[in-house]
């Protein structure tokens, strides 16, 4: 049951502002361009990604640390941090047998802090 509330929202109106249309579709990115943003979002959609990014905003760290930080397994932070690869958001870099995992660049850090903002408004 929708509330009354609900019902003043509702745009019963049939004219299509086409000046509106036009203007905004010629600021609209490309699909593909808003498909990649979506799937980057989906990426941020899971707590133990923001912890391992939340983690590598204060150090580089290997998956030992980051397990262990966790109170996770090194297979379950290593499958994640292969995600979080894939989307660009950390880089591996190796020293001897160690890898060590870091924010791949500051933009991360901004789309964080952009979230914690927004969250705690």
């Amino acid at each position: 049951m929708r509330g009354k509330s609900d019902e003043n929202l509702r745009c019963d109106c049939s004219i299509v502002h086409q000046d509106i249309v036009k203007k905004v579709q010629g600021k609209m990115p490309p699909e593909e361009m808003l498909y990649d943003l979506a799937e980057l979002f989906k990426v941020f959609g899971d707590s133990t990604r923001i912890k391992i990014i939340w983690a590598l905003f204060e150090e580089e760290m290997c998956v030992c640390d980051i397990a262990y930080l966790l109170n996770m397994t090194q297979s379950a932070i290593s499958h994640q941090l292969r995600v979080l690869k894939q989307a660009r958001l950390v880089k591996p870099r190796r020293d001897g047998k160690n890898v060590y995992y870091s924010l791949d660049d500051q933009h991360i850090e901004e789309i964080f802090n952009q979230g914690l903002k927004h969250i705690n408004e």
